[in-house]
């Protein structure tokens, strides 16, 4: 069966691209970013996902995945990271996906199937397990009693470059971040979980979940706030 050869560059690419896109619909709503309702039961990877419904959502994070895509397939990207942040616009937890291409493979042998690397059975059972993991995330994390809540999705290259895929004359879609959103803005006292990680044998991935210092101190006064209303 063609799902129990080892993985081609391009399907690894596009596996991977493809899992971040399932993985930012499913932070998005662990995470509560939008209500509930929002989201629709779906099943990938043989296990449940919720997808959200609307439009302009996934019209963004479909555009932003097949920016991170392009860039993927040159192997310049470091990390693609999902922020979550209040209404002041602070970052309160980022989730980190980790990129490394093992390997550069030239243009004409990008569909040929790469020894030592996975199946593409292997690696869904991989993402299955990641979003396991992200489901059950809250009872590591809390929850987030905030309203307001937004995100932005970031990409960070390798070598500080800038985004060099583009179409035609198009410039590549992206705007320069803010440090305070990236992990160069992390502050000491910021708490990093591993989520989980797999090696395709083409291209390293790994997710972490950061709670940033600024969400940190909120915990601690809104609980100091607690106690003294319990005395």
């Amino acid at each position: 069966m063609a799902s129990d050869l080892p993985l081609t560059y391009n399907q690894a690419v596009r596996g991977v691209a493809e899992f971040i896109e399932v993985a930012i619909h499913t932070i998005l709503y662990v995470r509560q970013v939008y209500p509930a309702d929002l989201f629709i039961r779906r099943r990938k990877y043989d296990t449940p996902v919720f997808q959200s419904r609307h439009p302009g959502l996934n019209e963004y994070i479909a555009g932003a995945v097949k920016a991170i895509t392009d860039e993927l397939a040159l192997g310049t990207v470091d990390k693609v990271v999902l922020v979550i942040k209040n209404a002041e616009e602070k970052p309160l937890e980022r989730f980190i996906f980790a990129l490394r291409n093992t390997l550069q493979v030239e243009s004409y042998n990008k569909d040929t199937s790469v020894e030592g690397a996975i199946s593409a059975a292997s690696l869904g059972q991989y993402f299955r397990s990641f979003l396991v993991k992200l489901s059950m995330i809250e009872a590591q994390l809390g929850q987030i009693h905030l309203d307001d809540l937004s995100f932005a999705i970031v990409i960070e290259l390798r070598d500080d470059k800038a985004p060099a895929a583009s179409h035609g004359k198009e410039p590549p879609p992206w705007i320069p971040a803010s440090t305070s959103v990236t992990t160069a803005g992390t502050g000491d006292t910021a708490e990093l979980h591993m989520v989980r990680a797999v090696d395709t044998g083409i291209i390293n991935l790994s997710l972490a979940v950061q709670e940033s210092e600024y969400k940190l101190e909120l915990e601690k006064v809104t609980e100091s706030k607690g106690k003294q209303k319990a005395m």
